[in-house]
């Protein structure tokens, strides 16, 4: 194919979980190569091969094992059409990284961002930006919007995902609602496109949204205060007038949200930013209030 080239060629293991749309209840992990260009990707056995154009992938998500398929430590699942596979390749990172890279880099998208900013709607207007998945550093998102600024989005600070169908410019269109945060603050960028790149970068800022997803957690009344105050974008350092608590006692609460891993330190004792999922979980309380 002109202007193919090799990206990965690496042993794995890969099944076929529905084949023209219907679900197959004989799944057996297969043995072989696993070869990803920038065209396609191809899934060899002794007994030939398949071959998916990544024109056709309307779906990446990169999934952790579970007992159904304990055969495998994770997993990455495409979907082309009306067929889904899970492919579990040796070198899973780097493939899941080429993967997301040959489908996503320099794609062009709307974006709104901040949309949201400490939970309150911004003046933000809908732009065009373009997308690319940092060679660097791993997990981050670059988006360049064509007004100039520019968002770093680290995969791992996602805390929630939200996709949707609204009118945008005019147009019903695809959209995410994707929470991180900016020096600190939460904040929400936007995104739509079409539904295949929107499809596609759902899959990807999901990941991180999994890996933080806030389980059920008791807090104390005292401890929410000081989970909505934060989110709200409250400097550390106020905290204990804005929530009309004593230093010592919000204090004694950073410190039982910080080995619950909804805070994280910075710098100074007393200087703590939210952790992806203690905003996943400020921002239910704040919905509930």
């Amino acid at each position: 194919m002109s202007g193919e080239h090799a990206l990965v060629d690496t042993k794995g293991k890969f099944v076929q979980v529905v084949k023209d749309g219907r679900k197959r209840n004989d799944i057996e992990w297969l043995p072989g190569r696993v070869l990803l260009s920038n065209k396609r990707l191809v899934l060899a056995t002794n007994q030939g091969k398949r071959t998916i154009a990544l024109s056709k992938v309307t779906s990446v998500t990169a999934s952790q094992m579970n007992q159904q398929l304990a055969q495998v430590d994770g997993y990455v699942k495409l979907q082309a059409g009306q067929n889904v596979w899970l492919v579990s390749p040796q070198t899973s990172e780097a493939f899941e990284q080429e993967l997301y890279s040959t489908l996503l880099d320099q794609i062009v998208v709307l974006v709104k961002h901040p949309a949201l900013k400490g939970g309150v709607v911004t003046e933000a207007t809908w732009e065009k930006a373009r997308f690319k998945l940092d060679e660097e550093q791993e997990d981050t998102v670059n988006i360049a919007i064509s007004s100039g600024t520019f968002v770093e989005l680290d995969i791992d600070d996602v805390g929630t995902v939200e996709q949707k169908q609204k009118e945008i410019r005019g147009k019903e269109r695809p959209l995410l609602e994707v929470e991180h945060t900016i020096d600190g603050t939460s904040v929400e960028t936007h995104i739509s496109g079409s539904p295949h790149h929107v499809s596609l970068i759902g899959g990807l800022v999901r990941q991180g949204e999994q890996r933080n997803a806030a389980d059920d957690v008791d807090l104390s009344s005292a401890e929410t205060q000081v989970l909505m105050a934060l989110y709200s974008g409250i400097s550390p350092f106020k905290i204990p007038d804005f929530v009309d608590m004593d230093i010592e006692e919000v204090e004694d609460v950073y410190d039982r949200l910080m080995e619950a891993d909804i805070l994280e330190p910075v710098r100074t004792r007393r200087e703590v930013q939210l952790e992806a999922r203690g905003r996943s979980i400020a921002g239910d309380a704040i919905a509930d209030q």
